[in-house]
């Protein structure tokens, strides 16, 4: 019996005694000293404890006082899995779904992101919606997609607050319902998603779900553009063209199409093929002074 307690007692005393290294290693990673937090980190993963496993496997996945390794990522992302980890649940996942580390196999991610997802991971919970929503690893269900991104939105996970406000506004999933996207295009918004906040503004400049407002239009495509969201520049672009809610302005109008142009990533070539014609349209109406006006200023301007 005494040896019983006795080897009772120890596992008390590892926990205590991994504890201390643990939320070192934890501080050293999040002041970006990752090799000190690897030296810390490591020993503590070889032994079982799951955090430790998960925080190897981003720094190997992110390539963080290691070179990137994704087949290394996996390894220790599936031991923290193993034991219910959720955001090493999750993020094997996202590793599944891209290919990264192992063959791409949606329907492998699917599993991981539902094992998360029951344990409230609002990460993983976003990510099983979208899988519903194109019907990766499964069966096409805008109604499960909707389920899905609704309890990441209720826990303030942007992308999922911005997915359910374009549901609202589809009628995807759920009855069609502009009010509702127009809020959760805001929640999403005021965390200052991009698209999110582009998609509000493109609410106020239509009168969907709100009173028109071409001021409001252009206050969320400022804060959208100002992040490089390039069909927001193309809107104020548009807007500073025909002077919709502001003093018509081609030389604002040339910069922010160029900047649009310049922005837009390879989905958005529809875009970027509207904002060069735009631009050349405008330019066709100024001056060699202005556009060289407008050129300067997409010179000087810098995201934020």
């Amino acid at each position: 019996m005494r040896r019983l307690i006795l080897c009772l007692l120890i596992w008390p005393a590892l926990a205590l005694a991994a504890a201390e290294p643990f939320q070192d290693g934890t501080a050293a990673y999040e002041r970006k000293d990752y090799v000190r937090a690897l030296q810390l980190l490591r020993p503590l993963a070889d032994q079982g404890l799951s955090g430790a496993q998960y925080r190897v496997a981003s720094m190997y996945a992110n390539g963080e006082g290691v070179a990137r390794d994704y087949a290394e990522a996996i390894r220790w992302y599936r031991k923290a899995a193993d034991q219910g980890n959720a955001a090493a649940q999750s993020n094997l996942g996202t590793l599944y779904a891209s290919g990264n580390g192992v063959a791409q196999n949606y329907a492998e991610a699917m599993k991981w992101y539902r094992k998360a997802a029951k344990e409230g991971d609002a990460y993983a919970q976003s990510n099983l919606g979208a899988m519903y929503a194109l019907g990766m690893g499964t069966a096409q269900d805008q109604k499960q997609a909707a389920a899905w991104y609704r309890k990441a939105a209720a826990q303030g996970y942007a992308p999922a607050q911005y997915n359910l406000g374009i549901m609202y506004d589809k009628g995807k999933g759920v009855a069609q319902d502009d009010k509702q996207a127009v809020s959760w295009y805001r929640k999403a918004a005021l965390q200052r998603l991009g698209a999110a906040q582009f998609s509000l503004g493109v609410m106020y400049s239509k009168g969907r779900g709100t009173a028109r407002d071409d001021q409001q239009a252009m206050s969320w495509y400022q804060k959208a553009a100002a992040q490089g969201y390039a069909p927001a520049q193309f809107n104020l672009g548009v807007m500073y063209e025909r002077g919709d809610g502001v003093a018509q302005d081609y030389a604002q109008a040339h910069k922010w199409f160029d900047l649009a142009a310049e922005s837009a990533i390879p989905s958005e070539s529809e875009t970027r093929n509207l904002a060069v014609k735009n631009r050349d349209l405008v330019a066709a109406k100024m001056t060699s002074a202005q556009i060289a006006e407008a050129e300067k200023m997409k010179r000087e301007w810098k995201p934020n």
